[in-house]
């Protein structure tokens, strides 16, 4: 099974702070490539693993047909100190990659297959997702 690697290659810095996700997503919120598509509903930090574990899911249940576009990108990373660390002594190492997702955000996209197979394979994506998500259609 081909794994996509959803780590940045590079990075400008190496930490950034938490930061806070109010109102909606004014960006990636319009279908593009596809004909149906999975939006999110509620505002969250969506895992590398995340976002891995709903494409293939998705992949898996479109079979050959079809194609799959992942409108997302984790490129935040999260710090994580040691267990029964002290307080002071610094900021934690980067242990994985988010992407932040705001309401309105498409987070994948398909096209090629029929409406009951999309929304199917849809539906199993977003029960890989840690939010509220909706199904749509184009047009």
């Amino acid at each position: 099974m081909l794994s996509i690697n959803y780590n940045p290659k590079r990075t400008r810095f190496r930490k950034q702070h938490r930061g806070r996700m109010k109102g909606m997503s004014y960006r990636g919120n319009h279908i593009n490539f596809g004909k149906y598509a999975l939006q999110a509903l509620e505002p969250a930090w969506i895992t590398s693993r995340q976002i891995e574990a709903g494409r293939r899911a998705m992949t898996r249940n479109a079979r050959r047909g079809g194609k799959i576009w992942v409108r997302i990108f984790p490129d935040k990373p999260v710090t994580v100190r040691p267990t029964e660390t002290r307080m002071g002594s610094g900021k934690g190492s980067p242990e994985y990659w988010v992407a932040v997702v705001k309401p309105g955000r498409i987070l994948y996209e398909m096209g090629g297959v029929a409406e009951n197979i999309a929304r199917k394979a849809i539906s199993i994506a977003a029960s890989k997702m840690p939010i509220k998500t909706q199904f749509i259609l184009l047009g």
